[in-house]
């Protein structure tokens, strides 16, 4: 089996069960699980059927709260 061929099974794994996380969760909150999960942006957004941006958005309070921790 192919190196690419591995990474495109993968993927449809990844996304498979990023669908299934918080299924019963808002759309903010789905985000904000697979963000922690370490699930890039551009994924979250084809997962959630919304756009980069707004998973950006909706995962910004993240940020702020690591770096309020960090303090």
């Amino acid at each position: 089996m192919a190196d690419d061929e591995i990474i495109e099974r993968l993927d449809r794994i990844l996304r498979v069960l990023a669908v299934q996380v918080g299924a019963d969760k808002s759309l903010t909150e789905r985000a904000r699980l697979l963000k922690m999960a370490g699930v890039d942006n551009q994924t979250i957004a084809d997962v959630l059927n919304t756009s980069p941006g707004a998973v950006r958005t909706l995962t910004s309070n993240l940020r702020v709260k690591k770096q309020r921790r960090k303090k």
